[in-house]
């Protein structure tokens, strides 16, 4: 399977499509199909979506209509995953560890850490520039450090 960054929209929601088939049929899944099936696995709301609703891999997503869109969210999760198996940026996976304590739910967890990077990766794109790592770890912080 190609990486995501080589893929257009459309082809990339294609995989999340293929990966909830084959985790649906009980099918062998490579490593990557195996996580994409996991987080839509976590997402109930999404499932039937990503089973085959005709304009799933075409549709676009509002904000303005306050529509969620089911790809990014997932995506997210995913990208998370990532920055925690490699503690990259540094000291993430201590962050999501104490999180996951706090909380007793890694999935509650991620949904926090979630939206800062989301806020991040917003900002990025919003200022052109790459993703403040310092603010993004910053704002993680004040995760661990707010009361439940």
């Amino acid at each position: 399977m190609p990486f995501f960054h080589d893929q257009d929209r459309e082809a990339l929601r294609r995989h999340y499509l293929e990966a909830w088939r084959k985790r649906r049929e009980s099918l062998p899944m490579e490593p990557l199909e195996h996580q994409i099936a996991t987080v839509v696995e976590q997402h109930p709301e999404y499932q039937a979506f990503v089973a085959g609703e005709s304009d799933a891999v075409s549709r676009d997503f509002s904000p303005d209509g306050g529509q969620s869109n089911p790809f990014l969210h997932m995506g997210l999760h995913l990208a998370l995953r990532e920055q925690v198996s490699t503690n990259r940026p540094a000291g993430i996976a201590a962050i999501h560890a104490e999180l996951c304590r706090r909380l007793g739910d890694p999935h509650a967890a991620e949904h926090r850490m979630i939206e800062c990077l989301g806020e991040a990766l917003w900002r990025s794109q919003r200022t052109g520039l790459p993703p403040d790592e310092a603010a993004y770890l910053e704002s993680l912080g004040r995760l661990v450090n707010a009361r439940k």
